[in-house]
C-alpha cells in the first residue's frame, strides 16, 4: 500500500523546511519519507538523522511533524521546545519567547533560524492548545502576533482555531 499525496507531500516539504541539509542527514531524512507507515522505521531514521547534526532545524520539523501526526503529543512538545532552543541559538537570541520583542530579530527573513523559530513557536501553540491548555495557547498565539504582524508563518489560523475552542469552553 503506497502513501497518500498529502503524507508525501508533507514529509518531502519537512526535508527541506529549516535551512540546509548535510547530505548525509537528507538521505535518513528521504528514507523516512519514503518509510512513513511502518512509524517505528520511520521515528529511528529521525533521531539517527538528529543525532548525525543536532544543529540540522529541518530535522526538528520532521521529529516534531511526526509526533504530532502519530498524536504522540508530549514527544511532539518535547521536540518542538528543542526546535525553539536550538533555533535561537543559531540566531542569537535568547531562547525564551516571553522575553522576545519585534527588535529582537528580523522576524520576517524566511529561510532563517528566526523565521524557523516563529514557525517552531506557532507549533507550540498548536500543540498546547490539542492538549487542553487553551490558555497557554493563546498567550504563545499573542506573543505570535506582536513578533510577526504580517503572519509570515500562518499562525493566525491556530489563532482563529483557540479563539473558537475559548469559545466552546466558555459554554
Amino acid at each position: 500500500m503506497g502513501l497518500s499525496v498529502a503524507t508525501v507531500n508533507m514529509m518531502e516539504h519537512s526535508v527541506r523546511f529549516g535551512g540546509t541539509v548535510p547530505h548525509d542527514v537528507e538521505m535518513r531524512l528521504s528514507m523516512a519519507a519514503a518509510s512513513y507507515r511502518d512509524a517505528k522505521t520511520t521515528e529511528v531514521l529521525l533521531l539517527d538523522a538528529q543525532a548525525l547534526d543536532p544543529t540540522c532545524l529541518p530535522v526538528y520539523f520532521a521529529l516534531y511533524k511526526f509526533y504530532f501526526y502519530r498524536a504522540r503529543l508530549a514527544e511532539a512538545e518535547h521536540i518542538t521546545l528543542q526546535a525553539l532552543v536550538a533555533a535561537a541559538r543559531q540566531a542569537g537570541f535568547c531562547e525564551e519567547w516571553r522575553q522576545l520583542t519585534p527588535d529582537t530579530a528580523n522576524w520576517a527573513a524566511t529561510g532563517e533560524p528566526q523565521h524557523f523559530y516563529l514557525f517552531s513557536l506557532k507549533a507550540l501553540a498548536f500543540i498546547r492548545l490539542r492538549r487542553g491548555s487553551g490558555d497557554e495557547a493563546r498567550t504563545i498565539l499573542a506573543k505570535l502576533a506582536e513578533l510577526d504582524p504580517a503572519d509570515t508563518v500562518g499562525a493566525s489560523v491556530i489563532s482563529a482555531l483557540a479563539t473558537a475552542t475559548a469559545g466552546a469552553e466558555a459554554q
